[in-house]
């Protein structure tokens, strides 16, 4: 019987230990609004990924100096630190982030007078959570391969956002 019972736990095992070797990619949301930063970081869960989430650049500025991320979606109109000025910092800090830029209107002058400044994408507010996880999912298969596969699949990739007709804006 001790047998039987051994055969059983293995899968799990090994699930468990497949998961602590690839997890799933992990995603800093900066954003000032706490509506949209709130429903981005629950399709963002929902849909597997590890996410952690800032109200503003100075913020998003301390967590990046304690955790590693393997993408930055930010607002850029935001108090303290913009999305602009938090680019800047991490330029200046030689961090590589893959950056997708959330913004009701683009920051084109500040963009081509900095060429360094590179954003992998940029989401013109409002949007729909397909056009959102569609941008996550391509900059993460683009700079990570096939390893940036959420853990889980999403009804939000469905077209079923978390409250019928929101879309942030």
């Amino acid at each position: 019987m001790s047998a039987n019972k051994d055969r059983r736990v293995e899968p799990f095992a090994i699930a468990a230990l497949l998961c602590e070797t690839n997890p799933p990619p992990r995603i800093l949301v900066v954003e000032d609004d706490d509506d949209i930063r709130m429903l981005n970081t629950e399709a963002l869960l929902h849909s597997g990924y590890r996410v952690d989430a800032a109200e503003d650049g100075a913020v998003a500025w301390e967590a990046l100096q304690l955790n590693d991320y393997d993408l930055l979606i930010t607002d850029n109109q935001m108090p303290n630190v913009s999305g602009v000025e938090l680019l800047y910092k991490i330029h200046a800090a030689r961090i590589k982030l893959p950056t997708i830029l959330v913004t009701g209107a683009p920051p084109t002058e500040e963009l081509k007078r900095h060429p360094w400044m590179k954003v992998e994408a940029m989401l013109l507010k409002p949007f729909t959570f397909e056009e959102f996880l569609t941008t996550v999912k391509g900059i993460l298969h683009r700079v990570q391969g096939h390893a940036a596969k959420p853990a889980t699949s999403s009804p939000y990739q469905q077209n079923q956002p978390p409250s019928a007709g929101w879309q942030p804006g």
